[in-house]
C-alpha cells in the first residue's frame, strides 16, 4: 500500500537522525511502533498526536489534533499531504474495524400496482463529525480504500435486509471499479441475502477502457440472478449506446427529468421518450426524487414502472418502518392530506400520510 510505504519512509527518516537532542522523540516513535506491529501508519499517527499534546508550540507538531496536519514550516507540502493520507487511512480503517456504519432503506414503489417492490440501501455513518456518506466514500477512494468501504456497506445492508419483507429487491450502491474486484463474487457467498434479490446500482458510468472487463466480471453474477441498475447522470450518446449493450435491469432517472413533469411539456415529452426507450431495451424505468402528487400522477400515466422519493417514503434505519411497507399507496389520500387545513404540504408530511394509510389488499 502506497500510504504504508510513505509512513515507513517518514519513520525511517526520523529514526535515522543521530542528533542526541532527538533521542526522546525517537524513543516515543519506537514505542508506538512496538504497540502497533505491522501498522506503521497508525504508529506514526499516534506519535504525531502524542507530540502535539506534549509540545503544541513547536513547528514540528500537528496544527490541530482533529485535522492532524503538520505546519508548512515543519514539513514540505508533499510530506504534509502524505500525513493527511495517513490520517484518512486511520479514520477509514477505524470505521471498518469498529463497524461504524448502518443502513437506511428507502422504499421503491411499483407505480401501477401502488405497492412497494423494492428498496434502495443508503449508508449512514456513526461518526463524531457527522460527515455525510458521500464524503466518507470520497475520502476512502482518495486513499485506495473505496472497495473496502463499499463491500462493508454492502455487507451491512445485506445483514439489515433480513428485517425486510422477503418479496422486496434490495438495491445496493457500488462503483464500477469495485465490480471488478475479485472479492465481489466471494461477498455473495457469505451473505444471507439471496443474489436473486440483489440489484447493484452503479454510482458512476463504466469507463470505456474497462467496459469489456466489466461485462466479463458481472455477467457470471447476472447468470445467477443478480440485476444491474444505472442512472441517467451520464446519458450522452456514448453512454446510451453502452447501455443498450449492457441491458441494465433498471434505468433510474432523477429530478433533471421528472422535476415539474406535470407542468412542463418539454419535461413530459422527455420522460415519455425514456419510457419508450426503456421498453425497447427491456429495462424497468425508475423515477427518483418524486416530490409532488402531480408528478406522481403524470409519471404513472406515462407508464413509468417504479418510483421513489420523499413523497412516497423517506429513508429509514428503523425496522418497524421497513416492515410497514406492505401498505398500498393511497394517492388520493396523499392529495387530500396535503390540501388539508393547517398542512404545509411538505414531502415529510406526505410520507407521514403514506405511513398512516390503512392496510388494504385492494388491487384497484
Amino acid at each position: 500500500m502506497l500510504v504504508r510505504t510513505q509512513a515507513w519512509g517518514i519513520i525511517a527518516a526520523v529514526l535515522a537522525d543521530a542528533d542526541p537532542s532527538g533521542a526522546a522523540v525517537r524513543q516515543r516513535l519506537s514505542n508506538r511502533l512496538d504497540e502497533n506491529p505491522g501498522v506503521p501508519e497508525r504508529a506514526l499517527l499516534e506519535y504525531l498526536l502524542e507530540t502535539r499534546q506534549s509540545d503544541a508550540n513547536t513547528v514540528e507538531t500537528l496544527e490541530s489534533a482533529r485535522q492532524m496536519r503538520l505546519t508548512p514550516a515543519a514539513l514540505p507540502p508533499q510530506l504534509a499531504e502524505q500525513i493527511d493520507a495517513i490520517r484518512s487511512v486511520s479514520r477509514i480503517s477505524a470505521l471498518l474495524e469498529n463497524n461504524m456504519l448502518m443502513t437506511a432503506f428507502q422504499p421503491i414503489y411499483g407505480l401501477e400496482e401502488k405497492t412497494v417492490v423494492g428498496v434502495e440501501a443508503l449508508s449512514r455513518f456513526v461518526s463524531d463529525d457527522g460527515a455525510a456518506a458521500e464524503l466518507w466514500f470520497a475520502e476512502a477512494a482518495a486513499v485506495g480504500l473505496r472497495a473496502n468501504l463499499e463491500f462493508s456497506a454492502l455487507g451491512s445492508a445485506a445483514a439489515a435486509a433480513k428485517h425486510l419483507p422477503t418479496n422486496l429487491f434490495v438495491s445496493l450502491n457500488i462503483s464500477p471499479a469495485s465490480c471488478l474486484d475479485p472479492r465481489l463474487p466471494e461477498l455473495f457467498e457469505h451473505i444471507e441475502l439471496p443474489i436473486s434479490r440483489v440489484v447493484l446500482e452503479l454510482t458512476e458510468t463504466v469507463k470505456d477502457e474497462e467496459y469489456a472487463q466489466f461485462i466479463s466480471a458481472i455477467n457470471p453474477l447476472r447468470d445467477k440472478g443478480l440485476r444491474i441498475a444505472v442512472d441517467d447522470t451520464h446519458s450522452g450518446a456514448g453512454a446510451l449506446s453502452r447501455m443498450v449493450h449492457l441491458r441494465p435491469d433498471f434505468l433510474k432517472v432523477g429530478r433533471n427529468i421528472i422535476g415539474d413533469v406535470d407542468n412542463d411539456g418539454i419535461q413530459r415529452a422527455l420522460a415519455a421518450c425514456l419510457v419508450d426507450f426503456a421498453e425497447q431495451i427491456g429495462t424497468t424505468l425508475v423515477a427518483e426524487g418524486i416530490e409532488t402528487v402531480g408528478e406522481l400522477k403524470v409519471l404513472t400515466e406515462l407508464g413509468i414502472s417504479a418510483g421513489q422519493g420523499y413523497l412516497l417514503g423517506r429513508p429509514s434505519v428503523m425496522p418497524k418502518d421497513w416492515t410497514s411497507w406492505d401498505t398500498r399507496l393511497d394517492v388520493d389520500g396523499l392529495q387530500r392530506h396535503l390540501a388539508g387545513p393547517g398542512q404545509a404540504g411538505t414531502a415529510a408530511q406526505a410520507a407521514t400520510s403514506r405511513s398512516a394509510a390503512p392496510h388494504t389488499n385492494d388491487q384497484s
